[in-house]
């Protein structure tokens, strides 16, 4: 049976095609409430002195408006705006720094927003204050440095700065390529600009390209995201990405630009996602999960494989299990048990990074989202879950603490979804398609929550 071929039954497109989490974190953002500013530092001077850390810094500039995009984000073209963000970011590391000084940074993501929105001079500067104030190893070969790139914006002298100071792998939002499509999202780059992008990124030695693909767009069809995906498939990235476009006007004003009546019908989502993954599948790429798609070299596929994938806020990564420090407006950080996020509002997070550590709201694990949190990503990740195991570590009784929830799965045997026994739970090839119904019924918040707050699986 191949991957998709569930997605084609009417009933199963019905029971598992609910709104629900990413699950980037357990428990989800909607969990957080209001958090002293020193809770930040406090958890890094407690955590581990000597493990290696992630940095994400969050970039929030763009010089075009995406309708589709629901990240936070600042529209300008005044790039000296750019330079006071830099001044609140400063004051942010000064005061974190010395908590994580000594500990190696082994991942470091520049997200946004469009990074490559700053000026060489501009870019020059945050790196010089990121190497200032953190241990980063640019020669360490287990490192990752990442930047999100806009091909429209992104010049040769950049990409070589950027490579000088270590970066090895950049991310690159394609969405599509079909014309209408492009306009209608008010995002056009033609398939020659991205080309010439992907062979400057080769030859100035970036080991990791990955692109980002939506569907679920307007005036996408079989024959256009067919063509989309050859297009793609011929460029070789190494990582790909397929999100699902949740239209939510009423949340992202944006959107409000886009035509319901121009957006592709559920069955033909369901249609199109059939169609990206059995192309990709055909051209060589693993299927890895929520949406994320990988040659069978790249490092993704491996960790898969041995076991050691992980999850975070950017999604699956290599090395997901080192605690994440976010810098900038809107950040998220994952320290332990306990997750922080800054101020969103650009004003109030540069006003705010003048005076104290610039967080706002976050959340405190307790035992059982700690378990949760472990079965979810064990799903998300690998696909399975060993209750022995599970026993072993948390000192419980699985069977009868999660009774409601093993009852709960039965249907999702029934249908295919998983193999469950009395020892374990296995994802199917089938099931790893719809992961996040999954993980859900291990989701101790989503009654509370209901499904209008999330995006549709398909």
């Amino acid at each position: 049976m191949a991957l998709a071929d569930i997605l084609w039954k009417p009933d199963t497109i019905a029971r598992y095609n609910v709104s629900g989490p990413r699950y980037t974190s357990y428990p989800t953002a909607l969990q957080f409430g209001p958090i002293s500013h020193t809770a930040l530092p406090d958890a890094l001077a407690l955590g581990e002195h000597n493990a290696p850390l992630s940095l994400y810094v969050h970039i929030p500039f763009c010089q075009h408006l995406c309708y589709y995009c629901a990240c936070t984000k600042v529209v300008t073209r005044d790039q000296s705006k750019a330079d006071r963000y830099l001044d609140a970011l400063e004051y942010e590391m000064q005061r974190l720094a010395p908590m994580v000084r000594h500990r190696p940074v082994r991942q470091l993501h520049w997200g946004g927003g469009t990074p490559t929105f700053l000026s060489t001079e501009q870019t020059a500067r945050l790196c010089q204050m990121l190497s200032q104030n953190f241990k980063l190893e640019p020669n360490d070969q287990k490192r990752e440095f990442s930047i999100e790139i806009d091909p429209r914006v992104t010049s040769l002298e950049q990409l070589e700065q950027l490579r000088s100071w270590g970066f090895n792998r950049l991310s690159m939002g394609i969405q599509d390529f079909h014309k209408p499509t492009q306009e209608a999202v008010h995002r056009i780059q033609s398939l020659e600009m991205v080309t010439e992008q992907v062979e400057k990124i080769r030859a100035l030695g970036f080991h990791g390209i990955s692109f980002d693909l939506i569907y679920g767009l307007p005036h996408q069809s079989l024959t256009s995201m067919k063509r989309t995906l050859e297009q793609v498939i011929a460029l070789a990235p190494n990582r790909i990405a397929c999100y699902s476009y949740a239209h939510l006007p009423e949340r992202f004003a944006a959107q409000k630009r886009i035509l319901a009546s121009d957006l592709p019908t559920p069955e033909t989502k369901v249609e199109l996602l059939h169609t990206i993954v059995q192309q990709l599948q055909t051209a060589g790429y693993r299927y890895i999960g929520m949406d994320h798609f990988a040659l069978p070299d790249d490092g993704l596929v491996k960790a898969h494989e041995n076991g050691t994938l992980q999850r975070n806020f950017q999604g699956y990564s290599t090395h997901g299990n080192t605690d994440l420090l976010g810098l900038g407006v809107s950040s998220i950080s994952a320290i332990q048990d306990i997750y922080l996020q800054n101020h969103a509002d650009l004003d109030v997070y540069q006003d705010t990074a003048q005076s104290m550590v610039p967080t706002y709201r976050g959340y405190r694990m307790h035992e059982d989202d700690r378990i949760r949190r472990r079965i979810i990503m064990d799903i998300a990740c690998q696909g399975y879950v060993n209750f022995a195991y599970m026993c072993d570590e948390f000192a419980f009784d699985f069977q009868a603490y999660f009774a409601r929830e093993l009852e709960a799965l039965i249907p999702l045997a029934e249908d295919g979804l998983i193999v469950l026994t009395e020892d374990d739970l296995t994802v199917t090839e089938i099931g790893r398609l719809l992961l996040r119904p999954i993980c859900m019924v291990f989701d101790a918040y989503l009654p509370s929550h209901g499904q209008t707050r999330y995006s549709r699986v398909i």
